[in-house]
């Protein structure tokens, strides 16, 4: 469900762009709206499941605070797992959003997943189907985070519909 863009945009260019959503049929193109803003976040160790000596596995809650065109606090959780190999690694995690959208009220929940391979990192960001609530039902979208000196941010891809 990565959003496929089409042309290319400045980074502060927050007009409407065309994007191929996988809620959408894929002759479908829909008209995506662009929220960014910055983000802190808190992460904390939590106890693993699988907790022995020496186990590559972890488990961190999520807090954090955007700012922006998103104005909102969520929670989550994070599960991770380091690779034999310096720089390898993954996680997945679960969020639950809850604020204002561009003015519109609601929750939703993003869904994470990463890995990190040798160093080189990948993230797909998405709205969980159908998760949207109050004015944030039918939400879709994926969010890019980017941190450039230790700061966090946020570049948010998003539709707004009727759920179907």
């Amino acid at each position: 469900m990565r959003a496929k863009r089409t042309g290319t945009r400045s980074a502060t260019d927050d007009r409407p762009i065309r994007v191929h959503l996988g809620n959408h049929s894929p002759t479908e193109m829909v008209v995506a709206t662009r929220a960014s803003g910055t983000f802190d976040v808190k992460l904390n160790p939590l106890t693993t499941y699988e907790n022995a000596e020496g186990s590559p596995l972890g488990r961190l809650s999520i807090d954090k605070q955007f700012h922006g065109d998103l104005d909102a606090t969520s929670k989550g959780e994070m599960l991770s797992a380091g690779g034999q190999v310096k720089g390898s690694a993954g996680y997945v995690a679960i969020e639950r959003v809850r604020g204002t959208l561009h003015g519109r009220a609601g929750s939703f929940v993003l869904q994470h997943s990463g890995r990190m391979t040798r160093g080189a990192p990948e993230l797909i960001i998405t709205v969980v189907p159908d998760s949207g609530t109050d004015e944030l039902t039918g939400l879709a979208g994926t969010m890019a985070i980017i941190i450039e000196t230790g700061k966090h941010s946020y570049d948010f891809q998003y539709t707004l519909g009727d759920a179907r």
